[in-house]
């Protein structure tokens, strides 16, 4: 909490600042100063300011201060557990009745505007209504709670209803004259021993004719019983009350009728007019610390309550009368002369004795404590110039605002004074708060009291208060003053009439504060924080319930408080005279300084209310709102004010400024209580509320302006005052409608929010609220012809009808008034002065003495508001250039601005007339609105005298009219109508159009909906049904008719006219043909027909001449197609034609084509019989076709081309077979036929049902020339496979021939170096070569190519060879192992896919070719096999002579025994002497090698036909195979064991004639690990070592010399597995010698290793070309198929079909272009079939695709994967 300082002045027993001490937001900071002693009757002086008091150190703002925030979730909020539970109240107190509630849904929510306008009809009948939005709707409440800091008012609740303050501030004059004079009302007279009501008892009197009027008519006893003493009467009742009021009323009575004139022509004179109306303000009481009247610390109404409470038994405790807030401070009552203690020292206070601190200007003076002079004056600043000194009455300083700050701090309202300035200047929308200095409103709703600037005249220097009379304004110089103790104002005895001779020893009251001034107000209250202010609400709620409810048996406590209780309980307490309430109010908050309950654009942009239109920030400017044309923000109008509420807080009766609507929203806290007055019944309530209280309208007939007045609904049913309530709950909106009177209270703390709008409905309430203001002198809050003329100063196309609707009548009349005051100011200004005048002439050299511009601009709102009525002189002002003071047309010249005389003043000297329109502006600006308006009544117009003038109007016309109407955004009453018209009348015209303009259109719809009429939808059917009934020629007649009926005129019209002539006329024509028609040619019944047509009816004759133009026209088209080729479908129509047309049989057209049409059936039932017969006949065939010619029979077109392809086939068939064997016989066997064109030629005839003559004799060649083939295919071990893979793999054994037998580019040398193993200068280098280099390219291994995949190198020789090449694999050669090459070693097998022929049985092979029936496709690349082993046969002849080689040829012969070994045909002589010659020279086996004569596969055998079908379902046994394929799988069975045993004494007795003379050395067996290759007998391969190698080492020369030893290259490729290497081929590094050495790989494990260790996550996260490789790898076992399709899914094979051994990308790139197909041709040879010569064999090779070389290469490789499992 934070404290702010202040001072407090000891000003007596009650001079503690009750505002302060009630303020739990502001603490005392500084110990209180003792006050200066009382010295002739002058009081200390107080420093104060606009609060009531002026601390020594400043207050921080509002904004700056920091509280305990407020739990929302203790207080009532709509949608949460604590909120009120709605429910409507069958009975009310007083019998009231409840004004409506509406429940709008949330689509009626979106539109505010709409939705008051749709539901005021009812809701204005009670003049407020409330709304409950959507459950959807539920703001947040956006007011940070922790620094939202208020200042509230006091209320007293007894003073704000009218008759009891009439009757305190009455009770309170009258002790003040009576003390005055010397007679102490100690206490009130008895009657009955009862108090007598003094107020009561002279209203009685006054009503009955007066005093002496009712001593004669002796009405005593009659006033008596009015006063309530009826029953018991002592008899000396009308002398008991006769004598008090000759006593106590008498006097005073007398005394008022002499003072009051004198008073109240005081007031006129300060106020500058008559009293009536008044121009006073209604000014808020200001807290009692430090003011003159703060000596006194109870208020007049508290005096009055007190003194009838200690005439009445004084059993009653005071807590019993009086009920103050909790934490009011105590009041200690001032010692006194004489009379009741009770009651204050000098008998009742003034009523305005505490509002004086209000009313006067801040000393200049900072230091002094003496109160300032009696001067009741108004600042400087505050007044025009050049005004006379005038004596001032008391009345405080008036500021024209249009909204009043209520409470607002002085630094807050500099801030805003500051920000305002700063944005009038930036042309921006304004806020007209805080235009001045602070001043303060009163209670109430939102709307608060404004304060017009009263015509008041001080003095050039304010003196303080008390120093100077008040009416001679002279100091004591002249005399004693005499302090008012009411008003604390001074008075020269002498100046007083009757005049004072001496000082009067006691209290002195003025005549003023005898008669009063009426001026009323509420004390300013404390400074809080929400949940400051909620403590304090429920603990004055809580305390002053306490006692006074009943004790609930039920629920065994006291009950609770229901609203009916605080209902009863506020109207009892209002009413009250004995017990006075007072409760806080924080009413009128300003939301731009305080801010907003609801989130706003500025501190809330993402919320989604802060652009809602129900948001009460953005209501007023809605775009249906008037005040979106007011040019500046006016608080509490279009910027909301909040209101923190307790309990009893209310806001009096009144309605709205310029009689807007307004729109009151519940953010959260208890009930409040609404009352309204419909404005039908605004009349009856002024009038109730002045006879009820005249008193108080006689000094503030603006009585009904300040808030500050309830009267009970009681009271004003009484006077046939309609008055409704109802209870506004928490997150409800209340709408309050034009004039109406509404009042209202709260039930406990809560937190409202209000603002003004005005719908268009509610210009005429708003000028009627302007002229009452102006009526009243009373400052409006905006200028109502500004609006109006801001509005209607847009642009045409943006003003719309509705706008210029209720626009049009406003400015009617403000333009009428405006030209009639400007005329009769004209008038009055030439009346005294005939001259040429600028106001009337357009010359502007006119000799006039006023002056005149035309200044339309925007200008400060004093330079355009009248000083008199302060209304806004908007359109034109008359200024007073001598004293500045602005006037309206209406008081200009009568009014004295000056002290120039009135007709002078007309004259205009030293005075200006200020036009902000000209009157040509005016005309034209409501001229333009006017027809704005008047456009709706002007069609209206024209359209009533369309109808009017002409019976049958024009349809073009109507049209133009219509479309005019629409153009118009209003609701037409006749368009309705007209519209409803026009479309009946274009209907006709669309329907006549039918028969008059689309001939042709509809003339196609009818021939095209012919055509398809059997192929319709039910939708199309009754479509067809409308368009025929459309079409019936009665149809134009009706037409016609109808048109006389409608009453329009148009061109369709005559047209459809002379249409139904000429039908009718074709009518004639078409039955005279009907009746002739054996006479008429069929181009006259068309044309007739033709004719008949374009009417686009149906006609009855149209359809009889159709029928017999349609047999017309079938009888000479059948005519004409008797010499026509026709089909059996076109014979068929025909038929169904004339059927369909109803041509007899015997018709001799008919008769015709029926013969035909059966001799047809007749030919194609014989033809389908051949075709589909097993054989077909060919001569039966042909003799049908030529009967088709023959006869001209309408056969099927499409089974007569069948018969002719039959035909045509086999004939093709025929010539092709016997050509084909009349060229195979031809002597030149070069001119024969190719074997691929035969088997073509055989393959087409085997798809004919029958065999051409001469085909057995073709196949029979086809089958010799087969034999040839399968012998070829034996010589290179392709025994099994298909025919066409023996020109595919001959095409390889080409390919591989040119590497190895190429002479030319490599020849012998030293063994090279791979480039992996050269530095990176040379890696690079050779990288960079570019084929044509003549250098030539490094070659290795016994293929003879380039460097690739895994490199081994030899340990003898040094030469380097492809793991590929020798079937070993990577991950099988460990790093330190040494191996020793086939051709070092010729035990060491070289692993073959196929049987190398000897070159011998090639060249035997290619000598039978002449005799072959056909050329075969093989002879080429035979001739290039053969042609090429010959030349390196001659080229290495030189080498292979037994007598003449050396040791030193070795490395030259292991270079040619490599390139033999290497080549895919055998050198049996060469390879034998080689092998022989480098074992002599350089032994390795201890054995020589034998002569090899034949060269076989190595290859694993395929698997046979019986493994194939187990593995095809799956099982191990054929036993377990279904019993359909159990047969076929036990004969292959048999075969297979026939077979194995044939194939075993084939290989026991080839091994017994191959087998070596010496026994193998027992330490080189193989492992369980050892080669493939090497299985059963074969023998193994010693140890190497440095000792037993016959060759000597490298010298330091050789190529291999500069390396610490040979070692197997790594490369990036990784191999794609193969068998394991015998391990003693290998050396570890520790033997002896330089052993071949692994490099190490790039990587730690290559992706084959990983995947055959079972790591599974490289096999599921491999994609692509890495993922082809895993396949490979795991086709390989069947846990790696499974795996595989566990994975990928079981048809990852499927998908693989014909690329399953497919090589990474990583070899395509490392390898040659040779090596890189293999799947097709593997493909081919597992699938083949074993059985040959069978017919299915032959047709399948002849289906099958040619394979190339680099195709059979592929399947190698992939063989020798299968092969490494």
């Amino acid at each position: 909490m934070v404290s702010v300082p202040s001072t407090n002045h000891n000003g007596g027993a009650g001079s503690a600042n009750a505002s302060t001490r009630a303020s739990p937001a502001v603490s005392t900071a500084n110990a209180a100063t003792n006050g200066l002693p009382l010295t002739n009757g002058a009081k200390p002086k107080t420093q104060v300011n606009s609060n009531g008091y002026h601390p020594t150190n400043p207050q921080l703002p509002l904004s700056a201060m920091q509280s305990p925030p407020l739990d929302l979730l203790a207080v009532e909020r709509r949608g949460q557990p604590t909120a009120s539970r709605e429910h409507v109240k069958k009975t009310r107190l007083f019998g009231l009745e409840e004004a409506p509630t509406y429940r709008p849904t949330s689509e009626e929510w979106k539109q505010p505007l709409e939705y008051i306008r749709k539901i005021a009809p009812e809701a204005q009948a009670y003049g407020l209504c409330k709304l409950i939005p959507p459950d959807s709707w539920n703001p947040d409440f956006a007011i940070d709670t922790k620094t939202f800091h208020f200042r509230t008012r006091k209320q007293e609740l007894n003073s704000v209803e009218g008759c009891t303050r009439a009757n305190l501030t009455y009770l309170d004059a009258l002790a003040k004259f009576h003390k005055q004079q010397g007679t102490n009302l100690n206490r009130l007279p008895y009657v009955d021993k009862k108090p007598l009501d003094l107020y009561r008892l002279k209203k009685a009197v006054e009503s009955r004719g007066g005093f002496e009027k009712v001593c004669k008519t002796k009405k005593w006893a009659e006033i008596g019983r009015d006063l309530g003493y009826s029953g018991k009467i002592m008899s000396s009742l009308s002398t008991s009350l006769k004598n008090s009021y000759d006593r106590w009323l008498s006097p005073y009575e007398d005394y008022l009728r002499q003072a009051k004139p004198g008073v109240y022509q005081q007031l006129e004179y300060e106020y500058g007019g008559p009293l009536t109306p008044s121009p006073a303000h209604s000014p808020i009481k200001r807290s009692s610390v430090n003011t003159p009247s703060s000596i006194r610390a109870k208020s007049p109404a508290r005096n009055a309550t007190d003194a009838l409470q200690a005439s009445i038994s004084g059993s009653k405790q005071g807590g019993d009368r009086d009920t103050t807030m909790t934490d009011a401070p105590s009041r200690t009552p001032q010692p006194a002369s004489g009379g009741f203690t009770a009651i204050n020292t000098g008998g009742f206070t003034a009523v305005n004795s505490g509002f004086t601190s209000v009313n006067r200007a801040a000393p200049s003076d900072p230091k002094g404590f003496t109160p300032p002079p009696p001067r009741r004056i108004d600042s400087p600043a505050s007044v025009p110039k050049d005004v006379p000194e005038f004596r001032a009455s008391g009345l405080g300083q008036a500021n024209a605002l249009k909204r009043q700050l209520s409470f607002d701090s002085v630094e807050s309202a500099k801030k805003e004074n500051s920000a305002e300035k700063e944005e009038s200047e930036g042309g921006s929308r304004r806020s007209k708060r805080l235009k001045k200095e602070s001043a303060p409103t009163v209670a109430g709703s939102h709307m608060s009291m404004f304060r017009p600037s009263a015509p008041r005249l001080p003095p050039d220097e304010p003196s303080p208060t008390g120093e100077k009379c008040d009416i001679c304004a002279k100091g004591d110089d002249v005399g004693f003053i005499t302090i008012c103790e009411s008003c604390d104002h001074g008075y020269h005895g002498s100046c007083l009439d009757p005049p004072l001779k001496a000082q009067p020893d006691g209290e002195w009251n003025c005549p003023r504060c005898l008669v009063g001034d009426g001026q009323f107000g509420f004390e300013e209250g404390g400074l809080y924080s929400l949940r400051q202010f909620q403590e304090k609400a429920a603990e004055f709620k809580q305390s002053y319930f306490e006692s006074r409810m009943p004790f609930d048996p039920v629920l065994n406590c006291v009950r609770p408080v229901t609203e009916d209780d605080v209902e009863r309980e506020f109207w009892k307490l209002v009413a009250s005279i004995e017990e006075t309430v007072e409760v806080e109010y924080g009413a009128d908050i300003h939301c731009t300084t305080h801010g907003s309950g609801f989130p706003t654009p500025e501190r809330n942009p993402c919320n989604p209310y802060s652009t809602d239109a129900w948001n009460l920030n953005n209501l007023p400017l809605h775009p249906d709102s008037l005040f979106r044309h007011i040019k500046t923000d006016i608080s509490g109008m279009t910027v909301p004010w909040v209101y923190v509420g307790m309990i009893f807080s209310t806001f009096c009766w009144h309605n709205e400024d310029h009689f807007a609507y307004s729109a009151n929203y519940q953010h959260f806290g208890a009930t409040k209580t609404w009352y309204g007055i419909p404005a039908e019944d605004t009349e009856k309530f002024e009038n109730a509320m002045r006879e009820a209280v005249p008193e108080l309208f006689e000094t503030q007939p603006d009585l009904l302006f300040q808030l500050v007045t309830l009267l009970t609904p009681e009271q004003l049913k009484k006077a046939g005052v309609r008055v409704y309530a109802l209870d506004q709950r928490a997150g409800q909106m209340v709408v309050t409608f034009p004039q109406a009177y509404h009042a209202g209270f709260n039930h406990g703390f809560n937190f409202n929010e209000a603002v003004n709008f005005a719908p268009s409905d509610w210009e005429p309430y708003g000028l009627a609220g302007v002229e009452r203001l102006q009526q009243f002198r009373r400052q409006p809050c905006f200028s109502h012809d500004e609006l109006l003329w801001t509005a209607a100063e847009v642009p045409v196309s943006s003003l719309t009808i509705q706008t210029a609707k209720w626009l049009a009548p406003a400015l009617e009349k403000i333009h009428a008034r405006e030209r009639d005051q400007r005329d009769a100011f004209i008038a009055k200004h030439l009346e005294n002065s005939n001259h040429q005048c600028a106001l009337t002439s357009q010359s502007t050299e006119a000799n006039c003495t006023m002056t005149f511009q035309v200044v339309d601009e925007e200008v400060p709102e004093e330079e355009y508001q009248c000083s008199y009525c302060k209304s806004f002189t908007y359109l034109s002002r008359f200024k007073c250039l001598k004293s500045g003071k602005v006037l309206c047309l209406l008081h200009a010249g009568y009014h004295a601005c000056c002290d120039m005389p009135e007709s002078q003043r007309f004259i205009g000297q030293e005075h200006a007339m200020y036009y902000r329109k000209t009157n040509e502006n005016l005309d034209e600006v409501y001229r333009k609105v006017a027809d704005k308006a008047n456009m709706p009544e002007a069609w209206e117009e024209k359209y009533d005298r369309l109808l009017e003038e002409e019976a049958t109007p024009s349809l073009k016309t109507l049209r133009t009219l219509l479309n005019e109407g629409e153009r118009i955004p209003y609701d037409l009453p006749s368009l309705p109508a007209l519209r409803e018209f026009v479309d009946r009348c274009n209907e006709w015209v669309e329907e006549a159009t039918n028969y008059t303009v689309r001939k042709q259109q509809n003339r196609r719809k009818t021939e095209k909906g012919s055509l398809i009429r059997n192929h319709k939808t039910v939708g199309q059917t009754y479509q067809d049904r409308k368009d025929r009934d459309m079409r019936k020629v009665d149809n134009i007649f009706r037409l016609i008719d109808d048109a006389d009926r409608i009453g329009f005129d148009c061109p369709e019209k005559h047209q459809l006219q002379e249409r139904a002539a000429d039908v009718r006329n074709w009518q004639k024509r078409a039955e005279q043909a009907l009746e002739h028609i054996l006479g008429l040619s069929q181009e006259a019944v068309e044309e007739l027909i033709e004719e008949g047509r374009t009417f686009n009816v149906d006609i009855p004759e149209l359809d009889k001449l159709s029928a017999v133009a349609k047999q017309l026209r079938w009888s000479n088209n059948a005519k004409a197609n008797r010499n026509k080729v026709l089909t059996l479908d076109e014979v068929q129509a025909i038929l169904q034609q004339g059927a369909a047309l109803e041509i007899p049989l015997y018709n001799d057209h008919m008769k015709w084509y029926n013969d035909k049409y059966q001799a047809a059936l007749q030919w194609q039932t014989k033809a389908m019989e051949l075709i589909n017969a097993d054989a077909i006949h060919y001569p039966q065939l042909e003799a049908l076709s030529s009967q088709v010619q023959v006869n001209s029979l309408p056969v099927s077109a499409d089974l007569l081309s069948t018969v002719d392809q039959i035909l045509h086939k086999q004939r093709d068939a025929h010539r092709q077979v016997i050509d084909l064997t009349e060229r195979s016989r031809d002597p030149d066997y070069k001119k024969r036929p190719k074997y691929n064109e035969v088997a073509e030629v055989l393959k087409k005839v085997d798809e004919l049902n029958s065999k051409p003559a001469g085909t057995i004799d073709l196949e029979k060649e086809q089958r010799r020339h087969e034999d040839w083939m399968r012998k070829g295919k034996k010589l290179f071990g392709k025994t099994n496979a298909p025919l066409h893979i023996l020109k595919s793999h001959m095409d390889y054994v080409h390919d591989r021939n040119l590497d190895c037998f190429d002479i030319v580019s490599d020849k012998p040398r030293l063994p090279a170096e791979p480039s992996s193993r050269a530095t990176s200068e040379e890696r690079e280098l050779k990288s960079n070569r570019q084929w044509e280099d003549p250098t030539p390219r490094e070659v290795f291994c016994i293929c003879r190519r380039t460097e690739a995949g895994l490199m081994i190198e030899c340990e003898l020789c040094h030469e380097w060879y492809h793991g590929k090449c020798l079937k070993i694999a990577r991950g099988k050669v460990k790093e330190d192992d040494k191996y020793t090459c086939p051709i070092c070693d010729w035990r060491v097998k070289i692993p073959r896919d196929a049987a190398r022929p000897k070159l011998e049985d090639l060249i035997a092979w290619q000598e039978e070719i002449p005799n072959l029936p056909f050329q075969p496709e093989e002879e080429e690349v035979l001739q290039k096999i053969i042609e090429k082993a010959l030349e390196f046969r001659q080229h290495i002849s030189g080498f292979c002579n037994n007598g003449l080689t050396t040791a030193s040829e070795a490395d030259t012969q292991r270079f040619y025994l490599r390139k033999i070994e290497g080549a895919e045909i055998l050198l049996s002589h060469e390879t034998n002497f080689f092998r022989q010659e480098l074992h002599k020279w350089h032994p390795v086996a201890p054995q020589p090698p034998p002569l090899f004569e034949v060269s076989k596969s190595t290859r694993k055998p395929r698997p046979t036909k019986l493994q194939k079908l187990l593995m095809q379902y799956g099982v191990d046994d054929p036993d377990d195979l279904p019993e359909p394929i159990k047969g076929k799988a036990n004969s292959l069975k048999r075969k297979a064991q026939n077979a194995e045993a044939a194939q075993a004494h084939s290989a026991a007795a080839s091994s017994i004639s191959h087998m070596p003379g010496h026994n193998t050395s027992p330490s080189h067996s193989l492992g369980s690990n050892g080669h493939p290759f090497y299985r059963g007998s074969q023998p193994s391969t010693p140890s190497l070592t440095a000792t037993n190698h016959g060759h000597p080492p490298p010298s330091a020369g050789s190529a291999s010399s500069s390396r610490p030893g040979s070692s197997l290259r790594p490369d990036t490729m990784e191999a794609e597995g193969g068998p394991s290497l015998h391990p003693e081929f290998f050396m570890s590094a520790g033997s002896n010698g330089q052993g071949p050495r692994l490099v190490p790989s790039d990587a730690s494990m290559t992706l084959e290793d990983r995947i055959l260790q079972g790591q599974d996550e490289d096999l599921i996260h491999a994609t692509g070309a890495d993922r082809e490789k895993v396949l490979e790898i795991l086709k390989k076992t069947e846990n790696g198929r499974r795996r595989a399709e566990d994975v990928y899914g079981p048809d990852v094979w499927d998908s693989r079909r014909g690329k399953s051994f497919r090589r990474s990308s990583k070899l395509h790139e490392s390898q040659p272009e040779d090596d890189r197909v293999v799947d097709k041709i593997f493909l081919d040879l597992t699938n083949a079939d074993e059985e040959e010569g069978s017919k299915k064999d032959r047709q399948r090779e002849r289906g099958n695709v040619s394979i190339t070389a680099e195709s059979f290469e592929a399947e190698r490789n992939a063989m020798d994967m299968e092969d490494s499992e």
